[in-house]
C-alpha cells in the first residue's frame, strides 16, 4: 500500500519537482564551454530519442511496441535520462549528478513501475512484451521487425516540442551564464 501511494505522490510531484530542481540547476551550474559542447552530445540524441517515442506512443489506447518501444520499454524515460546526464554534465557539478541520479531512484522508477502495473492490467499482451524487451536500457536489435510509423500528429498531441524548447532555454541560460562568469 506504501508502494502505491509514493508511487501516486511520486507521478503528481514529478513536472514540479523537475521546475524546482531546475532554479536549483541554473544556480549551481558552472558550464565551460568545453561542458557544454560534450553535453549536447548526449542533450541532442536524449530529445531525438524522447521525440520518436512521442510520435509512436499511443497512451492508454494500445500497447505501443514499434519504433523505440521494440528496443526498450521505457524510451521516453531512457531519454530523459540521456538529456539529464547530458546536462549534469554541461553543468560540472556532483551535487548535480547526485541529486539527478536520486529523483530518478525515488520518483522515476516508482513511476516506471506503476505505469507498467496499468499496462500489465490494461492489455493482456505487456506480459510477454515485458519478457522479450528490457525496462530501460535497450537491446541492440529489436525482437522483430517492430518499425512501426512515425506519426507527427502524436509528436503534436503529445507537445513533445516542449522537450526540445525547455532544452534550448536552459542552454541559452547556461551560455549566458557562462558569458557573464568571464
Amino acid at each position: 500500500m506504501a508502494s502505491v501511494t509514493w508511487t501516486r505522490i511520486a507521478r503528481r510531484i514529478r513536472v514540479p519537482l523537475g521546475f524546482a530542481f531546475t532554479a536549483l540547476y541554473l544556480w549551481l551550474a558552472a558550464p565551460t564551454a568545453s561542458s557544454m559542447m560534450i553535453g549536447s552530445a548526449l542533450i541532442i540524441p536524449g530529445l531525438a530519442i524522447r521525440a520518436l517515442a512521442s510520435g509512436h506512443v499511443q497512451k492508454n489506447e494500445q500497447l505501443t511496441t514499434t519504433g523505440p518501444y521494440a528496443y526498450t520499454r521505457n524510451p521516453l524515460y531512457l531519454g530523459s535520462l540521456i538529456l539529464a546526464v547530458g546536462f549534469a554534465i554541461t553543468a560540472r557539478s556532483w551535487w548535480i549528478g547526485a541529486a539527478l541520479v536520486l529523483l530518478f531512484l525515488a520518483i522515476y522508477l516508482p513511476v516506471i513501475r506503476g505505469e507498467e502495473a496499468f499496462l500489465r492490467e490494461h492489455f493482456s499482451e505487456f506480459a510477454e512484451y515485458a519478457r522479450q524487451v528490457p525496462r530501460l536500457l535497450p537491446r541492440l536489435s529489436s525482437v522483430s521487425c517492430r518499425r512501426g510509423t512515425f506519426s507527427w500528429d502524436l509528436y503534436w498531441k503529445h507537445r513533445e516540442y516542449n522537450a526540445t524548447l525547455g532544452a534550448m532555454t536552459m542552454m541559452a541560460v547556461l551560455t549566458a551564464k557562462l558569458l557573464w562568469i568571464r
